[in-house]
């Protein structure tokens, strides 16, 4: 199997898994995915987050799921417990559909490492 079908049927798995616990019905998007890494990794639970801070949270999961490749590295949390990462190398020039790989490949990672495939 090549490496990019592998990835794809884990990505998918992932995919699976998730639209049926967050779904609503719906199959969730990249950024969908993205946004709930961002609660995981903030750790406070369900709670109503405002607009500022889901873009926030995006960002914690960006962090977060680039960290393992070199780009990040998580820093501190705030004081209201919110980590902060700082840049250790800043990302090349990539093309869109690099980039979705890229963040695909990050998430099969980062749930593989929680154990959910």
């Amino acid at each position: 199997m090549s490496r990019d079908q592998k990835l794809k049927e884990e990505y998918d798995e992932i995919i699976s898994i998730l639209s049926l616990k967050f779904g609503d019905g719906e199959q969730l998007n990249l950024d969908a995915i993205i946004y709930l890494i961002g609660v995981q990794e903030l750790g406070k639970g369900v709670i109503e987050f405002k607009k500022d801070d889901k873009l926030n949270l995006m960002h914690i999961a960006i962090c977060r799921l680039l960290e393992p490749f070199g780009y990040y590295e998580f820093d501190f949390f705030d004081d209201d417990g919110w980590p902060h990462y700082k840049v250790l190398e800043e990302l090349p020039p990539l093309k869109s559909g690099e980039q979705t790989v890229l963040m695909k490949e990050a998430i099969v990672l980062y749930f593989k490492a929680q154990e959910l495939i």
